[in-house]
């Protein structure tokens, strides 16, 4: 075999060329496979950051209980249902639905514009009835000038109990503020 130095050239320059292409596509794969990890990397961070959010929703949730309470104590009073609220069957479903007894108050009805009395259909207002008394707006006027013209032991037991719960509230504050 005859090999002049023009091919001993030819066949080194190819086969530098073949080791460039190889480490090339080596180098290559190994980026794809850092940008792989990079990339499950980030989305375990975000699925992280998302838990810690949970967590800490789930911990001010809890560590707000307490207060909560309190003011469900204090302005609401809810109780949690107890057994003999629920109800068996259908039966007692059915119960329920029956008229009420003598002496019931009047269910609560909605305002109709299509159903103005004859006294009302000059002004275009319907009348206002208060659901507990049943009393109408001409009734609650009075009740108003008994307060303009002196002593109503009504409004004066509201203005109490207002400052009342002015001022547990503002413990329930100072207690939460010191707290935190």
């Amino acid at each position: 075999m005859n090999l002049t130095s023009d091919r001993i050239r030819s066949i080194g320059w190819v086969s530098v060329l073949l080791i460039c292409g190889a480490l090339t596509i080596a180098l290559t794969l190994r980026v794809n496979a850092v940008k792989s990890q990079v990339h499950d990397t980030e989305r375990r961070i975000v699925w992280v950051q998302q838990d810690i959010d949970f967590l800490q929703t789930e911990f001010q949730t809890r560590s707000n209980q307490q207060a909560l309470k309190q003011i469900n104590d204090l302005e609401f009073g809810y109780k949690a249902p107890v057994a003999g609220q629920y109800i068996e069957g259908e039966r007692q479903l059915a119960a329920l639905g029956m008229a009420a007894g003598p002496g019931a108050p009047k269910p609560i009805r909605y305002a109709n514009a299509e159903k103005a009395t004859s006294e009302q259909a000059g002004t275009g207002l319907l009348a206002m009835v208060s659901p507990v008394t049943g009393a109408t707006v001409a009734v609650v006027p009075e009740a108003g000038a008994k307060a303009v013209r002196g002593h109503d032991p009504e409004r004066d037991e509201m203005s109490r109990d207002a400052a009342a719960l002015g001022k547990r509230l503002a413990q329930i504050e100072v207690a939460e503020a010191s707290q935190q």
